[in-house]
């Protein structure tokens, strides 16, 4: 028997390459399906969870700030906290959706740098404030900048991974900012404790000086290794980037091509007003998380570190006590993602149930007995379970609009947006400082958006089946589809993958 030729041989070790591994179209170049997914981690999520952790970090600093001799030195009044805290939420309502938008005309890894970088020197500016009113002007400008990171991510999460991979990369996103939140605390309590009247400053100013030192190295980070979106790198937008040689262009078409297909006729002109308004997406995901934003009222409030400032807790007590609440928001996200992820009956709507659930005992167990310590400490710490609903709802919309990209942007900044335009005025009402230590209309408020919350979800999932029904579920584009008729991505359906060649 004669010796294969060099082609044969050829022919023989590519028909042995598994599904892990792809051959891109008159290339002859072989990378991994496996790698590329871990670049894609290592580089697009590794950014935006470090800017979201440094964005939780500048935010909740000013709350520890504020409980560790800020409210002193400027002499605020109690209601002040949630006045600054309306002019941020103000500030995040008008940024978001020109933040979102920017994102589709502008390079992401520019504007999002960018932006870190601003608030940055907000944040340093902060260290020197002296009035009341020079609080509300930076925390105004700070909210500005600090828009384009949650659902600006989103919308870039959803340009590089699949429905399947959504859920888990969301989690760890959205609980980058939570830990972000625990680390503020501890830090304001170390800092605090050794730099309090070094060269005459305040420890609580300290705080701020040390937080844009951690924003720059982060912003410059972004600039240089952050991708983007999966485009070409073959064009004058790459300058200062190292995307062309973190990925090559056969790596990048394949990142697109693996994504379900959309639309790619549409663009970001005035016929995108119509195209949102009359579907609804951006009626029930934008009023979902106005009802999902507001079960985090105790939390993002800081309502318990008032409550704890009340009942007469240590510095250190007040500072590191809430982290608890982020600890469990971080777990119960997690949780849901692997859900979501791993199990084939799971549904959005499913972990939204819970967390209405939750929430409702929460309130009730406040109610009951506020001055409980026992009572409150659990119910505050079960109220993290709340933080779930940030990376459920999001994956969820970014899911049903994938379609179209203009209209996930928009629908993604709406939801936020509404949800801090409630807020601006929700947290004055219901959760201001002066309510501490009962938070009565809290409570009340608290029950209404949880059960609200629950029954949309029904409906958002009951709306969704209803679009399966009248259109065909466009099939992942995968580029093994060359190579091989059956892809170990898709759990086992065999036989219904859909043949494409088209270019997603």
């Amino acid at each position: 028997m004669s010796k294969p030729g060099p082609d044969e041989s050829q022919e023989s070790v590519k028909s042995s390459k598994s599904a892990k591994s792809v051959e891109a179209e008159g290339s002859g170049l072989l990378f991994n399906k496996s790698y590329l997914l871990f670049k894609i981690d290592l580089f697009v999520l590794s950014f935006v969870c470090l800017q979201y952790w440094i964005n939780y970090v500048d935010r909740v600093g000013f709350i520890n700030a504020y409980i560790s001799g800020m409210q002193e030195a400027l002499h605020l009044k109690d209601d002040d906290l949630n006045v600054t805290n309306t002019c941020f939420t103000v500030g995040y309502i008008i940024g978001m959706l020109p933040n979102n938008l920017l994102l589709l005309v502008l390079p992401p890894r520019i504007w999002l740098s960018f932006c870190t970088l601003s608030w940055g020197l907000l944040t340093l500016g902060m260290s020197q404030v002296h009035t009341f009113g020079g609080c509300c002007a930076i925390r105004f400008f700070q909210a500005l900048f600090e828009s384009c990171t949650f659902s600006g991510t989103h919308l870039i999460l959803g340009s590089w991974y699949k429905e399947s991979e959504l859920p888990i990369r969301s989690a760890i996103f959205t609980s980058s900012g939570l830990v972000g939140s625990m680390f503020s605390g501890f830090m304001q309590v170390k800092i605090y404790n050794d730099l309090n009247g070094r060269y005459g400053m305040s420890g609580w100013r300290w705080l701020f000086v040390i937080d844009f030192c951690i924003t720059c190295p982060i912003a410059l980070y972004g600039l240089l290794f952050f991708p983007g979106v999966p485009e070409k790198t073959t064009n004058g937008k790459n300058w200062l980037s190292m995307k062309r040689v973190i990925f090559t262009d056969q790596e990048l078409q394949y990142a697109r091509r693996r994504l379900p297909a959309r639309d790619e006729s549409l663009r970001l002109d005035w016929s995108v007003v119509p195209r949102v308004f009359k579907k609804w997406h951006w009626y029930l995901f934008s009023f979902v998380w106005v009802l999902g934003g507001e079960n985090l009222s105790f939390a993002s409030n800081s309502t318990f570190a008032l409550w704890l400032h009340n009942q007469g807790y240590s510095l250190s007590h007040r500072n590191n006590y809430p982290s608890g609440i982020f600890a469990v928001g971080v777990l119960s996200t997690l949780l849901a993602a692997i859900y979501l992820s791993k199990y084939r009956k799971a549904r959005h709507w499913h972990v939204a149930i819970f967390i209405a659930i939750a929430m409702c005992i929460v309130a009730i167990m406040i109610r009951t007995n506020p001055l409980s310590p026992s009572i409150m400490f659990t119910a505050q710490y079960l109220g993290g379970i709340g933080y779930a609903g940030q990376a459920v709802f999001f994956a969820w919309a970014n899911v049903v609009c994938h379609e179209d990209l203009q209209e996930r942007a928009i629908v993604l900044a709406s939801m936020n947006m509404f949800s801090g335009a409630v807020n601006a005025w929700w947290s004055l009402v219901f959760f201001s400082a002066s309510t501490a230590p009962h938070f009565e209309k809290g409570c009340y408020a608290l029950l209404s958006t949880a059960i609200a919350s629950g029954i949309v979800s029904i409906f958002i999932r009951k709306f969704q089946i209803g679009d399966y029904g009248r259109q065909e579920q466009l099939a992942y584009v995968d580029a093994n589809d060359i190579i091989e008729d059956y892809d170990d991505d898709n759990d086992g359906e065999e036989g219904e993958r859909t043949h494409r060649s088209t270019t997603v």
